[in-house]
């Protein structure tokens, strides 16, 4: 069984709503005895490729400000095993549920660890060696994922929940559809005077800290997936030691309301065009535009994220038009990332497909 697979537009338009849903399909998986797996856990490990890596910096950052010993690796670091990790359940991410390497992690570790699986499409192979899953719904999801991401990342607040202890109520996921309505209009208004002059960057970097790193991972994955510009991630404290030295013809996506905002006005005012997503009343200038997020947000870190990944979705549906890249148009096609290889129905559908360019790129 496979979730049905839509456009990125149709994802971005029909998110907020999608969300809703998985949010109380999540949320329903949550009741009765079948938790005690999480519940009793002291030393989670996650693992997960890709997009599903980039969430995760969600959850370990929550567990690690709540006291619990937790990290995260790529799913292929522990194909050999979780000798060197020590950890009493072991949490996979795979939408779909036929990543490689997550696969094979999970082989590797049966009958040493408990394992649990996120996904969104059920049944899955991951899925199926899992001694508990936890699942979005089978949501209908784009190619370069729009709810499948953001819906991991509210599944993985709620894990994080039930591991601590925490109430689901506490997060203003109540009034996040809404939020998302009103942040991606923001976003269209911040981009409008400066979008055209973005999509001439050659390059960008995409700063965050915390929970917001899963942010800026993600985003250096949209750039790089849809709108073909090299993106690299980075944390705050690090970019500052040397790594911003190389700002020129670039990009600049800050999230924070901290040090990130002294960050973004110094790229911007050496002239490096800058777009910084915060809580913080910012001004805009001629090289900063700001998105500014609701107060909630810092309170709950997965609300934040999801919102920040609005803005990431609004950015890169902007700056493939104004490249004339259709967004579905994928070069790659790697037959040994995913099992059973490639679904070809995947590259069967694209977003608007500006004149004179071909809908799918030839694999």
């Amino acid at each position: 069984m496979s979730a049905k697979r839509i456009t990125f537009l149709e994802g971005q338009a029909d998110q907020a709503l999608a969300l809703e849903r998985v949010i109380a399909h999540v949320r329903r998986q949550f009741e009765g005895p079948s938790l005690d797996r999480l519940k009793g856990a002291r030393r989670p490990l996650f693992t997960g490729i890709g997009a599903s890596y980039a969430a995760l910096a969600v959850p370990v950052e929550q567990l690690r400000k709540a006291g619990v010993a937790t990290q995260r690796v790529l799913a292929d670091e522990i194909e050999g095993g979780i000798t060197g990790f020590e950890t009493d359940v072991l949490i996979g991410v795979s939408q779909g549920g036929r990543s490689s390497e997550t696969l094979a992690a999970f082989k590797e570790t049966e009958g040493q660890v408990a394992r649990v699986a996120l996904l969104n499409v059920t049944p899955s192979p991951l899925g199926d060696l899992a001694e508990m899953t936890v699942d979005l719904g089978n949501e209908p999801d784009s190619y370069a994922s729009t709810v499948g991401f953001t819906g991991t990342v509210v599944a993985l607040d709620l894990i994080a929940a039930a591991i601590t202890g925490r109430p689901y109520g506490d997060a203003p996921w109540a009034s996040i559809a809404p939020q998302m309505t009103a942040v991606r209009q923001a976003t269209a208004d911040a981009l409008a005077p400066v979008k055209s002059r973005a999509a001439r960057c050659v390059a960008a970097d995409v700063t965050a800290s915390g929970a917001s790193r899963a942010s800026a991972e993600e985003g250096a994955l949209l750039l790089r997936e849809v709108v073909r510009m090299t993106a690299a991630a980075t944390v705050t404290r690090n970019y500052l030691h040397g790594e911003m030295e190389s700002a020129g013809g670039t990009l600049h996506v800050v999230f924070g309301d901290g040090r990130e905002v002294e960050l973004a006005k110094s790229l911007s005012g050496a002239g490096h065009l800058t777009l910084l997503v915060t809580t913080a009343d910012v001004p805009g200038t001629e090289d900063l535009a700001v998105v500014r997020l609701p107060e909630t947000a810092p309170a709950a870190p997965a609300v934040r994220v999801v919102l920040e990944t609005v803005v990431l979705q609004e950015l890169v549906a902007t700056l493939s038009a104004e490249r004339n890249i259709p967004i579905e148009s994928f070069v790659f096609a790697n037959d040994d990332t995913k099992e059973g290889g490639v679904d070809p129905s995947d590259f069967a559908i694209a977003s608007s497909v500006p004149a004179g360019v071909s809908a799918v790129a030839s694999h």
